[in-house]
């Protein structure tokens, strides 16, 4: 028999010669000069748009990742922009193609582990004992010898200083349920198991405030790419302004090829 091919349905967005229209709402006359690129993002994300509270706890976690120094990703995308200025996308992709389970891609795994745990918002898991829930999340991971994601930082210790203030803005308005509980429980049990500093990061933040959210663990990288992108850009931007690819390219070719050149 044929096979019944299932209709094609999108509804994030359409135009006409006169009108466009996304997730339902007239874009020059509903979407431009009221929302915020954040609201935005969540529109699309969501589906409608964010109460002022999300809106509030969405943005928050949208600017916690987009700038932190000379992190890997601007290096790339720097010393990219360099080699082809004519591609600023390319220089932003490259950087973000480095968004991973070392940096700033961590969210995805502490979302992920949590709803592993305590199911969704819409299909709840009966957890009757969340200090039992985190000792045996961390007991787990230490006999796999894996790292638990969203615990321990290189830099920020013992606090990572972004972490109780997105915990404080998502309690002030209403997002700081059982996902963000058993996150903090995770991290105490997995100090007390290790004996070792580890503060709980902002990928594990935004992780937990995402699933209190009902954000699907599967996009939480994707939080991180929409913030971590502007700041990309914003490397460019002082790059122009005042380059610096170009010195961190002869001057790590100099060091690298010492060693072989003439007495």
């Amino acid at each position: 028999m044929p096979r019944t091919a299932r209709k094609i349905r999108s509804d994030m967005g359409w135009s006409t010669t006169d009108r466009i229209t996304v997730r339902g709402l007239d874009l020059p006359n509903q979407i431009l000069g009221h929302m915020s690129l954040g609201d935005m993002a969540w529109l699309e994300i969501k589906g409608g748009a964010p109460t002022p509270a999300e809106s509030k706890v969405f943005n928050a976690l949208l600017c916690a990742l987009v700038e932190h120094g000379l992190t890997p990703h601007a290096i790339a995308t720097r010393l990219i922009y360099l080699g082809a200025p004519e591609s600023l996308q390319g220089a932003v992709a490259a950087g973000l193609c480095g968004l991973g389970t070392t940096f700033a891609g961590t969210a995805e795994g502490s979302a992920q582990l949590l709803q592993a745990a305590l199911g969704t918002k819409a299909q709840p898991k009966a957890v009757a004992d969340l200090a039992q829930t985190a000792r045996d999340i961390v007991a787990d991971h230490r006999a796999r010898k894996a790292s638990i994601p969203g615990v321990g930082h290189p830099i920020h210790k013992p606090v990572d200083p972004r972490t109780p203030r997105l915990f404080a803005i998502a309690k002030e308005n209403g997002f700081a349920g059982r996902y963000v509980e058993l996150i903090q429980l995770v991290q105490q049990e997995a100090e007390r198991a290790s004996g070792k500093v580890l503060p709980l990061n902002v990928t594990g933040a935004m992780g937990a405030i995402l699933c209190e959210l009902e954000v699907d663990w599967r996009l939480a990288r994707g939080i991180a790419v929409i913030g971590r992108a502007v700041g990309l850009v914003g490397h460019i931007a002082e790059e122009l302004r005042n380059p610096i690819a170009r010195e961190i390219w002869e001057r790590l070719d100099d060091e690298a090829s010492e060693h072989a050149r003439p007495a």
